[in-house]
């Protein structure tokens, strides 16, 4: 595909990018979307250099999935969920490098003001509001008014009539209305559609797209190391969004009994809904404001498993250890990757922390820090990241015939996974976070090296032989049924190595 037709549809350029690894199509597919993703990446970063970066990552990824992305995907909407979860992991990244310099917080606000005083109040929330929509709104938006397509061609992309497509716009766009009504801003959604619509997507920086298109089309052989980075912490973050995993992990390490001492401080006096802890997403926001709840857990028998759930500037979980709730306060991966002192307290806690609506890299940050303030208080520790030679685990393929590596799922975008005691199950399970997956079970860093990328129905049971401890149950199962193996390692690891505040 040397020569690429200037009406080449998205999923043709795709095509020739991924088969044949055409330069020119995939330097089409910059052109076309760059403004889009540099738009994206510079409401969140601090600068325009660091905009770059987050760009250059997105388009990265996209040739590292290219192959893997299902055809009837809409890029626009896929370009601009992309560019979200790659600026929330860089702005992650920096505050956590600003915060070991002991330096102010990230403000991931523009440099430049905004000439329209209705996207200056707009756009620090947009974002925020957009990752509240589903798919299908959010793709019915991002092609309306940040890539301004007629209905006519959203209804194409999204494969319904033209007036459906209005309709699906309207909707979404009654939705971020009401979104930005709860955080004080009040417009109508012809204001929002236009206001949108004129400064979303302002021009990228004059050279950008052939840079990028040199270094992402060869997957990011080139690129910086920072950049490299970048990519692989956004991929993670990825799959764990679409994963949407409802990680009820009701192993028995997690429903150890103790006991601890309760803080409860209210900052209004209101009393204690025990439903609170239970809350769902959506109606985490109607909770009380300037709560601090950290008790030991009403549910610690298990009959309800764990979970967390997050907003900006509020979160609500139950029956968390201790050492779950460093992996959450230090944006952590795993427990099975810290380094836990003795007489490490045992337990499982409930926790609230509600805080006023802040701005969302700035809520996000600062109900951590209050966790983490209220772990030093309560039990005196804290915790760092260090770099340590460990025991690992090293996953690799075995037997590519196994039936369960080929029994693949259906190429719908939706991916749920259910992780307990019992097993290991999902409809539509992506095969590269498997190693992330089982670390819980296996309690040691795994380290994937299968180089699978496909996605599979999983249904993965956990049925213990008679002396058997959990691990290695884990391991003969996903290795009769998966025809992965398990090879015992050292390596370089980043651990979170918590310890008693001197």
């Amino acid at each position: 595909m040397d020569q690429v037709p200037t009406d080449a549809t998205d999923a043709e350029l795709l095509e020739g990018f991924a088969r044949h690894e055409s330069e020119p199509a995939f330097a089409a597919l910059v052109d076309r979307y760059i403004a889009l993703v540099y738009s994206v990446s510079r409401r969140h970063a601090s600068n325009p250099e660091h905009a770059q970066d987050i760009t250059q990552a997105v388009f990265i990824i996209l040739a590292r999935k290219a192959a893997a992305l299902d055809r009837k995907t809409v890029l626009a909407g896929w370009f601009y969920h992309t560019a979200r979860l790659t600026a929330l992991n860089w702005r992650r990244a920096e505050a956590r490098r600003i915060r070991r310099e002991q330096e102010a917080y990230m403000q991931s606000t523009l440099e430049e003001p905004a000439p329209d005083p209705l996207w200056h109040e707009l756009a620090p929330l947009l974002d925020d509001a957009m990752a509240h929509l589903g798919a299908s709104d959010r793709d019915a938006l991002v092609l309306r008014y940040f890539q301004n397509r007629s209905l006519a061609e959203v209804g194409v992309a999204l494969g319904i009539e033209e007036r459906a497509a209005q309709k699906r716009v309207g909707r979404a766009l009654e939705k971020l209305r009401k979104r930005f009504a709860q955080r004080g801003v009040t417009l109508t959604v012809s204001a929002i559609a236009g206001t949108v619509s004129a400064n979303s997507v302002p021009a990228a920086p004059v050279g950008l797209a052939k840079t990028i298109s040199a270094v992402a089309a060869a997957k990011g052989a080139a690129a910086g190391g920072s950049t490299l980075t970048l990519v692989k912490g956004a991929l993670k973050m990825m799959a764990w969004a679409k994963a949407k995993t409802a990680m009820a992990v009701t192993a028995g390490a997690l429903l150890a009994a103790g006991t601890a001492t309760v803080t409860v401080k209210q900052l209004m006096p209101v009393p204690i809904d025990d439903r609170w802890f239970l809350t769902e997403t959506g109606n985490l926001e109607k909770i009380p404001d300037n709560l601090t709840v950290f008790r030991p857990s009403h549910w610690a028998d298990g009959s309800h498993g764990c979970r967390v759930v997050e907003v900006p500037s509020r979160m609500a979980a139950y029956n968390m250890r201790l050492d779950g709730c460093f992996v959450w306060a230090e944006y952590f991966s795993d427990t099975s990757r810290m380094v836990l002192p003795t007489n490490f307290p045992q337990g499982s806690f409930d926790v609230l922390l509600t805080r006023p609506h802040g701005r969302d890299d700035q809520g996000q940050e600062k109900i951590r820090q209050v966790f983490r303030d209220e772990i030093k208080k309560q039990f005196g520790y804290s915790a760092r990241r260090e770099t340590r030679e460990v025991e690992a685990l090293v996953l690799r393929v075995k037997n590519a015939d196994a039936p369960a590596l080929r029994h693949l799922a259906d190429t719908d975008d939706s991916t749920a996974i259910q992780a307990s005691v019992e097993g290991l199950n999902s409809k539509n399970f992506p095969l590269h976070f498997m190693a992330q997956a089982l670390e819980p079970f296996l309690g040691i860093p795994v380290i994937d090296q299968t180089g699978l990328t496909n996605r599979v129905v999983l249904n993965l049971q956990w049925k213990k032989n008679e002396g058997e401890t959990q691990k290695d149950t884990v391991m003969r199962v996903v290795s009769s049924e998966l025809g992965l193996e398990f090879v015992p390692t050292n390596a370089p690891i980043e651990m979170l190595v918590v310890e008693k505040v001197k």
